[in-house]
């Protein structure tokens, strides 16, 4: 593997994951923090913290170029609509899908997210997304270290308002990372992130207030939380982005693998959540050989933007 491929590709996606991995145990402290119970209280607290990611990223960029960012003019239906889906589709359906299923569950469900972000790039981009034999066993090599470290009794019969929209959610993950690789062709990644951010956070705040969501915050220390949670998500959605428009979309959704499992270690180190060695060793070992195999060919060639260009534009 290249050093610059590491440094420019695998090392921030890694971040990434680590990022939203993170992102388990402090909604859930954050949930304590503002006493959240309902769904919809969730989609509110979700909402907020998506619009204040976007504006964090937005004044960045302001701050770089000295000028607000704004999308170009024929660019801006494609942003709206990254945000629609990419933020405020993935997470109304995944906070009403994960109040009717088990933690565990969801987890192993969007594992998948991977497997589809693969496909779709396959067909719409070819050439370095094009699927591999390689890339094939990867994936489902990455996606048993996903189970694995999930095998913890996920019994129970599958229902639509469970599984079913934990798998919509997923499938809206993947479908917003294609569309934010065929926004960047026009709109600057920091710009396009933060629109996305902040215009699907309010949509998700519109939704949370119709449901009667509410807040209500035990002390600084849960505004503290609040501000780690947007700030990682400024942080990861805008590098994904960045990744996206520079690499094929199928490397990059492999390393999607690791946010489970993140995010069930630094549950067990946070919130004293039980472990077992044996099985997060072996996810670990899984994980990272599917992302090895994933991403093993055509390495040279990452990068160069002729290799994957898209058979067709994806931000009409």
């Amino acid at each position: 593997m290249q050093l610059k491929y590491l440094t420019g590709a695998v090392l921030p996606a890694m971040m990434c994951t680590l990022l939203w991995g993170s992102a388990f145990p402090f909604i859930k402290i954050g949930y304590k923090a503002f006493q959240i119970t309902g769904p919809f209280s969730q989609i509110l607290f979700a909402g907020l913290r998506f619009s204040l990611a976007g504006l964090l990223v937005l004044l960045f960029q302001s701050c770089r170029t000295g000028k607000l960012p704004f999308p170009p003019r024929g660019s801006r239906f494609s942003v709206l609509r990254l945000g629609l889906i990419l933020t405020a589709a993935q997470y109304l359906f995944f906070y009403l899908g994960l109040a009717n299923t088990t933690g565990v569950r969801g987890s192993i469900i969007q594992g998948t997210g991977a497997f589809l972000t693969v496909i779709l790039a396959h067909f719409l981009f070819g050439g370095d997304d094009s699927i591999t034999a390689g890339k094939a066993v990867g994936c489902i090599v990455g996606f048993t270290g996903v189970v694995l470290i999930n095998l913890n009794g996920a019994g129970g019969s599958f229902s639509f308002q469970g599984e079913g929209l934990m798998f919509i959610a997923t499938a809206m993950f993947s479908v917003g990372s294609i569309l934010s690789k065929g926004v960047t062709k026009t709109v600057e990644p920091f710009c396009a992130s933060g629109w996305q951010l902040f215009t699907g956070g309010l949509v998700l705040i519109v939704i949370g207030l119709l449901g009667s969501g509410h807040l209500a915050p035990t002390g600084l220390a849960s505004w503290g939380i609040f501000l780690y949670l947007a700030a990682l998500s400024s942080v990861a959605f805008t590098i994904w982005t960045i990744l996206l428009q520079k690499f094929p979309a199928g490397k990059v959704a492999v390393f999607n693998f690791l946010t489970p499992v993140f995010g069930v270690l630094l549950s067990a180190l946070m919130l004293k959540e039980s472990l077992s060695g044996w099985k997060t060793s072996a996810a670990l070992v899984l994980v990272c050989a599917g992302i090895i195999l994933v991403n093993h060919t055509g390495i040279s060639s990452v990068g160069k933007h002729p290799k994957h260009t898209s058979k067709k534009e994806m931000n009409s």
